[in-house]
């Protein structure tokens, strides 16, 4: 699979998981997907940059929900919904919602 194409199933499956979590009862705001003045400023190796990854602020009768634990039921469901789906609360980055590159590679 291509970036391009992998790109086009990411946004895909975002739209599964923002439909989600508005059945669940959150809101949503978007967070970093790409910003071309952060890539510059610090040259990071992300799937931010490669349109690849997002973060998604939660939020529930109007309160910022920032612990990883408060996004498990979306991250969970992410992961359901393809293979290369990966959730970062898996390692402590809860509202970060990726498409890994390869099955054996989380980047």
């Amino acid at each position: 699979m291509t970036v391009r194409q992998k790109q086009s199933l990411f946004i895909k499956l975002l739209a599964r998981l923002i439909d989600k979590a508005y059945e669940l009862g959150y809101e949503l705001t978007g967070g970093d997907l790409f910003s071309l003045e952060s890539y510059l400023a610090h040259k990071i190796n992300s799937l931010h940059y490669i349109r690849l990854a997002i973060d998604l602020n939660l939020f529930r009768d109007g309160v910022w929900l920032r612990a990883s634990a408060d996004h498990r039921p979306l991250g969970e469901f992410w992961e359901s919904l393809h293979p290369l789906c990966r959730w970062g609360g898996r390692y402590g980055d809860g509202n970060h919602y990726e498409f890994i590159d390869e099955v054996n590679n989380a980047t």
